[in-house]
């Protein structure tokens, strides 16, 4: 399937997504409906449920769900912020995190080869580990950053790409993309699907990812905790 007719279908592609990235994170999957939805054992020790353009009868559906407990998310895919925005205030839940995208590459455009790191005092660990690829990155016994990767079919999920504090702007995001990137190879992988923080979006575009949609994550709680990266 073409690059082109994937991101047509966004609900599919946030199916790929969902088990791609509850497989790095090992997660327990269910669905909700015709949703697919991943319990986040390891942070808010609750379900999210996830959904791609849902109607409004979907909706309160899925918000009310979501609104039982304060812990659970609802995150939305859309190009249509405004309505959603508007759902939630009408169904009683907040806006954490309205920052996100989904972006897409056709992987063929990334490169096979193991990177070079920018500097000699660094050093990089590959890995796989229960079929979920590894690249980290040490300054000594110390990590300066780290991500992760996951198959499902032909598509490549990246996952939790982390540069520590004081190891930012040495082009060590770059880096671990790339890593990651090579490893896939090993697979017969033909996209790479992702969140994007905003920070995030800036580096996936330099190495010639696009934005597929918007992400929203919405919730009962009135904390305002932003588990966009997390």
């Amino acid at each position: 399937m073409s690059l082109e007719a994937m991101v047509e279908d966004t609900t599919h592609l946030l199916e790929i997504w969902v088990t791609g990235w509850a497989g790095c994170r090992g997660y327990e999957t269910r669905r909700e409906g015709r949703f697919p939805a991943a319990f986040r054992a390891d942070t808010t020790h609750e379900w999210e449920y996830f959904a791609h353009d849902p109607s409004d009868a979907e909706f309160a559906a899925l918000a009310a769900a979501t609104a039982e407990v304060p812990a659970r998310i609802l995150t939305v895919l859309t190009n249509d912020v405004a309505r959603y925005h508007f759902l939630a205030q009408q169904q009683g839940l907040n806006v954490t995190s309205a920052s996100q995208t989904m972006m897409i590459v056709d992987m063929e455009t990334q490169d096979a080869e193991d990177p070079w790191l920018p500097d000699d005092d660094l050093r990089w660990v590959p890995s796989k580990i229960d079929g979920v690829h590894h690249a980290v990155v040490y300054a000594g016994d110390e990590v300066a950053a780290s991500g992760r990767m996951f198959v499902v079919g032909h598509t490549a999920i990246f996952d939790k790409i982390v540069t520590e504090p004081g190891y930012q702007r040495r082009g060590l995001g770059s880096f671990i993309m790339r890593a990651l990137a090579a490893q896939t190879f090993e697979h017969d992988v033909e996209t790479g699907l992702l969140l994007a923080s905003l920070d995030g979006q800036k580096l996936y575009s330099h190495l010639g990812w696009t934005t597929v949609s918007h992400v929203l994550m919405l919730s009962a709680s009135d904390e305002g905790s932003d588990l966009s990266v997390g």
